[in-house]
């Protein structure tokens, strides 16, 4: 943008505010270097509101103003004619594994409508990835990455931060906060004390944690010791039994085998089972009215979990596998050994699991509780970008509308000026439909708009990528 035009959407934006009486945008962001574009005749839909016919006017990745089809416009903007279309915020993942494969998990986020991932496992060179993305070295969504998984003794975990103790579970935060993480990741094997002295460290150290719902704890103990997201429905299913105290000594009473560590957690899995058939509706208000409280929300990541509760081969011809690093087929075909139901009996069980685990989050979030999208992708058959669309989908499938599952996948964001310019045109309602998200016209993120055939070159990018030796897809995205 020349001085001259800069001048001039200072000037609009002025007289915009005088006329409507409000300050619409801080001048200091009108600088963008791409211009202006406004697109026109939308309809806008967001955490609060649905406006049809609708004007948004973007500049530096900032939303400048939203307002009516008649909304005037700066000179020289660039306007996108858009009856027909669907405006929704960017849509966040909150829940990903596998953001240092940059060269396909990042594209195929943005391409999907993802401008925002929460990384689930830090480590240095994922805190430089999010520095070159906000320096614009790489094109990628916002990216939010946690610490290392801390986890405590016994964890099934290769490659976590083991803590045995309240001193080693506080120093292992402040080393967390020194290196950059965003927040604090705990797992699961972590016991009440270390849990509560990483929960005290957080405090100190103004950083929040988040993670695995420990089999150690309660999962409203540890949403009133701070934890602020729940993953993967972990914890649920005992919290809110009528049988949870008889059902935690059991898990307090079985023999940790360290030949086979995995052991132990399938057991607890088989007692959180059993669990969801003494589900009592007065403790889930009881947890829920807990868990507002103290400001929890819950991460269900149903998608990964539909895939552990089904056959191992049920999934292994996605076609989009193909956007894939060649060595996922073997490592998730492999890897599912260990968790899939075999049995028709275990199968008929498992599916069954994960419907009533489904219900009790609907349950959750019916009682005020909020839901966010997550997916854990990088785990088997869970596709970085497409995913977050299944996640939408089971979602409603257990029973949220489509418009709470919209809020649960853009993280109730509202498109207002002064606002990131991360939004996504759709072909279709989402609120009448949610796959209508997979009905992408264009995403607009960081003042790029990507269109169709930007899109497709992208994933045609990631599919050669994906055919390249590792090393090759860490090189960088587009």
């Amino acid at each position: 943008m020349t001085d001259t035009t800069r001048r001039e959407v200072l000037g609009w934006l002025a007289g915009l505010g005088a006329a409507a009486g409000i300050g619409l945008f801080a001048p200091g962001h009108a600088s963008a270097s791409v211009g202006v574009t406004a697109l026109r005749g939308v309809t806008l839909v967001d955490s609060s509101r649905v406006c049809p016919n609708a004007t948004i006017v973007l500049a530096d990745n900032k939303i400048l103003a939203v307002g009516s089809r008649d909304l005037p416009l700066p000179r020289g903007a660039t306007v996108l004619d858009l009856p027909g279309k669907f405006v929704i915020p960017g849509l966040w993942d909150m829940h990903v594994h596998g953001s240092f494969l940059d060269r396909v998990t990042l594209p195929l986020c943005l391409v999907n409508g993802v401008t925002g991932i929460r990384e689930m496992w830090g480590f240095p060179p994922l805190y430089e990835l999010r520095a070159r993305i906000d320096r614009g070295e790489v094109f990628g969504p916002r990216l939010v990455v946690g610490s290392s998984i801390i986890d405590g003794p016994h964890s099934t975990l290769p490659g976590a931060l083991i803590v045995a103790t309240p001193d080693e579970g506080r120093q292992a935060v402040r080393d967390a906060k020194t290196q950059g993480a965003d927040f604090v990741k705990v797992y699961s094997y972590l016991d009440r004390p270390t849990l509560a002295a990483i929960a005290d460290e957080c405090a100190r150290q103004d950083i929040t944690f988040a993670g695995h719902c420990s089999n150690h704890v309660a999962l409203g103990d540890a949403s009133s010791l701070g934890q602020r997201t729940f993953e993967h429905m972990y914890g649920l299913p005992l919290a809110t039994s009528s049988q949870e105290t008889e059902l935690r000594q059991r898990i307090a009473d079985l023999p940790l085998d360290p030949a086979d560590p995995f052991a132990w957690f399938r057991q607890v899995l088989e007692l959180e089972r059993r669990a969801t058939s003494s589900h009592s509706r007065n403790k889930a208000v009881q947890l829920a009215r807990l868990l507002r409280r103290n400001g929890s929300a819950l991460v269900p990541t149903m998608v990964a979990m539909r895939v552990y509760s089904s056959p191992a081969d049920r999934f292994e011809n996605d076609p989009r596998m193909k956007y894939m690093p060649a060595f996922y087929r073997d490592l998730w075909r492999d890897g599912l050994k260990r968790w899939a139901p075999v049995t028709p009996q275990e199968i008929r069980e498992q599916a069954e699991f994960f419907r009533r685990r489904q219900e009790q989050v609907a349950e959750m979030h019916e009682l005020g509780v909020e839901v966010l999208v997550g997916t854990d992708a990088g785990n088997p058959y869970v596709f970085s970008g497409f995913s977050v669309h299944d996640e939408l989908e089971l979602l409603v499938e257990a029973g949220l509308s489509p418009g709470a599952a919209l809020r649960a996948g853009t993280r109730g964001t509202r498109l207002t000026p002064g606002g990131e310019a991360n939004l996504v045109v759709l072909d279709g309602n989402p609120l009448k439909d949610i796959r209508h998200t997979q009905r992408i016209h264009a995403v607009l993120t960081r003042g790029r708009v990507l269109g169709s055939a930007e899109r497709q070159q992208m994933l045609a990018d990631v599919e050669k990528a994906a055919q390249e030796p590792i090393g090759a897809v860490r090189a960088g995205c587009c």
